[in-house]
């Protein structure tokens, strides 16, 4: 969190010409996963028919295979190994791979909705919730993906997925996941300059005169308002607040509550850079969190990986690749490296 303190400082004192555009418009394409041009989905799957059946299993095949293939491909690919074999693909990969390189490949072969219900869902399984893993993918994802991931997660497990957070997790969090559920929230990149004022003071009013108003008028801004209009609004909080936006919220905040209004916050303003971040706590200190490096670098590797790694080298001075170098092994170290291109 120590570079996003100091980075929306920075914006907050920063002239408004200087970043008011928000978030930039994307037409390019950020991914590190491409379409294979001579794709041939009967001909992938004899392949991966003879890497699982080779004694101790050709991983590197399996690699070669899945990962420069987008996603959409992998989906006939499944289609084909199903049609010639008689078996799912998944269930022969199941049987023949383990550990976290199994993850990944499992990964990989589902669509992003289905891999973001997935990922709801463990999170919500067993003892205890991951509420950081609810507030990265429902406070990253736009209405599109969100109602495809419901949908997902409604086909999948028989349930409605605000119906689960709510038996999860109450209070404040909950009301915020479940406006974020309900996918709603405005998109448009043009900025409505008096509104973002008004919000700024709205927040900054809530904070300084009661504690217990400021997380009802935070929810419903920061749940409701464009990514663009935030990135506005937090530029004028800072001219109203010598701390700015992020300061604030640690200081009247805690845990969970606060962890996904920083995540709509950081989000907002510079979504690669949130993601680079998560990634780079993952693999810091004793231990790696090999859930979130797999969740994020595939879930991210067809839509913005490569302004990841950009940001990632920026704010750490070093490669995401190196880091995952140093912090993994195997065939696990393989694959996340093919994902992520060469440095």
């Amino acid at each position: 969190m120590a570079f996003f303190k100091k980075f929306l400082q920075k914006i907050s004192n920063d002239d408004s010409s200087k970043g008011s555009k928000g978030p930039p418009t994307e037409t390019a394409y950020f991914g590190t996963v491409k379409a294979d041009p001579n794709f041939n989905a009967q001909n992938d799957a004899a392949k991966l028919k003879k890497a699982i059946e080779t004694k101790g299993v050709d991983e590197a095949t399996i690699v070669e295979v899945l990962v420069k293939r987008s996603n959409a491909q992998r989906q006939q690919l499944k289609a084909a190994y199903q049609q010639s074999t008689g078996q799912p693909l998944v269930d022969a990969l199941k049987q023949a791979l383990k550990s976290d390189f199994e993850e990944v490949v499992l990964a990989l072969l589902m669509t992003p909705p289905e891999y973001d219900a997935f990922e709801m869902k463990r999170a919500m399984k067993g003892l205890g919730t991951d509420e950081a893993v609810l507030s990265e993918i429902l406070g990253t994802r736009s209405n599109k993906e969100i109602t495809a991931l419901k949908n997902s997660f409604k086909e999948v497990y028989g349930e409605m997925l605000e119906e689960d957070i709510a038996c999860e997790i109450k209070g404040h969090l909950e009301t915020t996941l479940v406006a974020l559920c309900k996918a709603t929230r405005t998109e448009d990149r043009n900025i409505d300059d008096g509104a973002a004022k008004s919000d700024a003071k709205a927040l900054f009013e809530a904070g300084e005169n009661r504690i217990g108003t400021v997380c009802s008028v935070l929810i419903d801004i920061l749940t409701n308002r464009s990514e663009a209009q935030l990135s506005k609004i937090l530029q004028y909080y800072g001219q109203l607040s010598k701390d700015g936006l992020a300061k604030d919220l640690e200081g009247e905040l805690h845990g969970s509550f606060e962890d996904c209004l920083m995540t709509l916050v950081k989000s907002a303003w510079n979504k690669p850079a949130y993601f680079a971040e998560k990634l780079q706590l993952a693999m810091k200190g004793m231990g790696t969190n090999t859930d979130t490096l797999t969740r994020i670098i595939v879930s991210r590797s067809e839509i913005d990986l490569l302004r990841i790694l950009q940001e990632y080298k920026r704010m750490y001075g070093k490669s995401l690749q190196e880091d995952v170098l140093k912090e993994t092994s195997g065939d696990y170290e393989k694959i996340l490296l093919a994902l992520c291109g060469t440095q």
